[in-house]
């Protein structure tokens, strides 16, 4: 039965509902009724995004073992094989949502190229994002405050003691100079009367949500991190330290209540690592002609190892070293997960789809990428192959899980080095649409691999010497998977002949017996 499609009026008409349903408005007495019933509305940005990742839930991964990890579902259908990395990001968010010293710390990734960095903190934008449209993500702000402000921030400090004390209420940081303006001016001090709207965070709208990427130095400009003079306006007010004469809408302004993002923080000019060296510590932004503006934000950055080795190795960078929390996030060095890798991002793409790609080809494809990754094994009893079906859990004669651990800990810097997965996702691109191809086996894409060793401006002399050898590896390895399956084919095909024979005489014999007892 062919399925019905959505009138395009009707799916309209509900996208219009839904934003409809999620816009709401009210004094700040009105807010205080809600905050006092559900206190979470009130949290801080690192319990916000430590709630939403953890609301997804959490399956265990080798129950039981002494390597026993949690596999977070928030995560789990975009990264593959990065466990232990993303059980640290989690468990930063979760410290961090205790309100303990960790919170005032930059989240920095380190990895090599293509290892997920990018894509981890993608996906906690596009989750706010989301996040924030559910009832248990909902955001409420100061209506037309630029940062979008927590309105408790309206309660003045004489308060906020009692407050706690009766409500259980935690309130942390002041008014920005805007709405302390308006307080003042529009609404005449009186602070009940002060209007609050739901707000849902988007990075395309700036709302909760900010991205700095680091260019020129001499052209860009601090305004970009932390607003700028509005000279539309400076002639009405009269001076610059009037909020009426600043725009609050730089990227740090923004993300305010959210996460921001620096796009290889490392690379940034000076004058903007200052500015994050007050915001990490004391949750300030430093803005024009004003005092502190108080700012609650998740502070996220990724940097490749060769940039982060230089950072660490530069005295002048010792404040905002001190400022970092560093979580590595290496490839991946599991085989089945590097398959379902390659196999996302061909789904990706609808070229793709009516191209046939063999049995065991991205498993053999998987089994080059990853040992590029490893480091070659210390023991004489083991080698890298073996090394490589332990990592991926399979069984090896004479091993035990404890053999892994062993091993892992013999490594200084396995999985920071290596083919990159899109690397290998090109050179299956292009051995499939080569030549109108409709069709590729694991010895096509080996020699895709091989063929695009020379155009890799990475691979070293001496690496495209070691690769050479482990691709002969991996073709040694899928000759062994070849005859493997064939001769369970041909047991299979037996074990059905033989069944066949049997029903047959069972048949037979159970006629003749009957004829001779009639």
């Amino acid at each position: 039965m062919d399925e019905i499609r959505p009138n395009l009026s009707d799916m309209l008409d509900a996208h219009r509902r839904e934003r409809e349903q999620l816009a709401w408005e009210g004094s700040f007495r009105d807010y205080f009724e809600l905050v006092t019933q559900n206190p979470r509305l009130a949290q801080l940005s690192h319990a916000r995004i430590s709630e939403m990742v953890l609301a997804a839930g959490v399956d265990k991964v080798n129950e039981g073992s002494r390597d026993e990890l949690r596999r977070y579902r928030f995560f789990a259908d975009d990264l593959y094989g990065i466990e232990e990395s993303i059980e640290q990001i989690v468990e930063y968010f979760k410290s961090a949502a205790q309100r303990l010293e960790v919170r005032k710390r930059i989240l920095l990734l380190m990895g090599p190229v293509g290892g997920g960095k990018s894509t981890i903190v993608t996906l906690l934008k596009r989750g706010l994002e989301g996040w924030t449209r559910r009832a248990d993500g909902a955001v409420f702000a100061i209506k037309g405050c630029p940062m979008r402000e927590e309105p408790l921030h309206l309660i003045p400090q004489e308060l906020r003691a009692e407050i706690e004390r009766h409500y259980g209420l935690y309130i942390e940081g002041e008014l920005c100079p805007q709405c302390r303006y308006n307080l003042e001016n529009v609404f005449h001090g009186k602070h009940e009367e002060v209007l609050v709207e739901r707000v849902v965070f988007s990075e395309k709208d700036r709302a909760g949500i900010g991205t700095f990427a680091p260019s020129d130095p001499k052209s860009q400009d601090l305004s970009e991190l932390t607003g700028s003079i509005d000279l539309a306006t400076i002639g009405e007010v009269g001076v610059e330290s009037d909020p009426r004469a600043y725009r609050f809408d730089g990227e740090l302004n923004v993300a305010n209540r959210g996460l921001m993002e620096f796009i290889e923080l490392l690379k940034c000019d000076e004058r903007f690592l200052y500015s994050l060296l007050t915001l990490s510590q004391e949750q300030s932004i430093k803005t024009g002609r004003f005092a502190m503006i108080y700012a609650d934000e998740v502070i996220v950055s990724h940097t490749n190892e060769n940039e982060y080795n230089s950072f660490a190795a530069n005295r002048k960078s010792e404040a905002l070293q001190d400022r970092i929390i560093m979580i590595k996030v290496p490839y991946n060095l599991k085989v089945s997960q590097e398959e379902r890798i390659y196999t996302k991002l061909l789904q990706q793409s609808d070229g793709l789809k009516a191209v046939h790609i063999s049995p065991n080809t991205l498993k053999v494809a998987a089994i080059f990428a990853v040992m590029t990754r490893l480091e070659e094994p210390k023991r004489a009893n083991i080698d890298i192959v073996k090394k490589l079906k332990l990592y991926d859990g399979e069984d090896v004669e004479g091993f035990k899980s404890k053999d892994v651990r062993e091993l892992r800990e013999e490594t200084e810097r396995e999985g920071m080095d290596g083919i990159s997965p899109r690397y290998i996702i090109n050179r299956l691109s292009g051995a499939l649409v080569r030549d109108g191809a409709t069709c590729i086996n694991p010895i096509d894409a080996l020699r895709a691999i091989k063929n695009g060793f020379d155009q890799h401006t990475g691979i070293s002399a001496e690496q495209r010497e070691r690769y050479l050898n482990l691709i002969a590896t991996a073709r040694k390895e899928y000759d062994e998977i070849a005859k493997n399956e064939v001769q369970r084919a041909f047991v299979y095909s037996f074990e059905e002949m033989a069944r066949h024979i049997c029903a047959r005489t069972i048949s037979t014999t159970s006629r003749r017996s009957a004829t001779r007892t009639g």
